[in-house]
């Protein structure tokens, strides 16, 4: 049911805007929002500098989880439309009754990845790994936070 309502939010939000294919050069893009697999994820990445971001992850895995994360991006030579990405940020755990009894839990999480941009596609790729821990219980440490995004590039 979750997953439909995610579909659902994306397809009216992505009615609403206008995608932007036309971009600077074959890697650029400001703003990308779309879903990350595993566990399952809306996801909103703003660019605000060349080389840093800031990515809201919204996760419907065992409750809800809100992830802010501070992103910094590095060029890989010979490779124009990929880079790679480290970053930290936090999180807020709401997890549902039947996993640690409803609690919440505030955490902190850290991120290393790679983001592909295609030539001439409003589309955004990344494929990270955001190991993460909760302050106060919860799941502690936790290296099981990974995933494939896939976004649409509006500006």
């Amino acid at each position: 049911m979750r997953i439909r309502i995610l579909i659902a939010f994306i397809v009216l939000f992505m009615s609403s805007i206008k995608l932007s294919a036309q971009q600077k050069d074959s890697y650029s893009y400001k703003t990308a929002v779309g879903v990350k697999f595993y566990p399952g994820a809306i996801s909103l990445k703003h660019f605000i500098s060349e080389d840093k971001c800031v990515e809201a992850l919204a996760y419907f895995w065992r409750g809800n989880r809100l992830s802010g994360l501070y992103e910094k991006y590095f060029v890989i030579p010979d490779f124009e439309s990929v880079k790679w990405y480290v970053g930290a940020g936090g999180h807020i755990s709401l997890y549902d009754k039947n996993y640690y009894d409803g609690a919440s839990f505030l955490g902190l999480d850290g991120v290393l990845g790679l983001d592909y941009k295609p030539q001439n596609l409003p589309l955004n790729f990344s494929l990270d790994w955001q190991p993460s821990f909760d302050l106060g219980g919860g799941n502690g440490f936790s290296a099981n936070w990974a995933g494939l995004g896939v976004r649409f590039v509006i500006e």
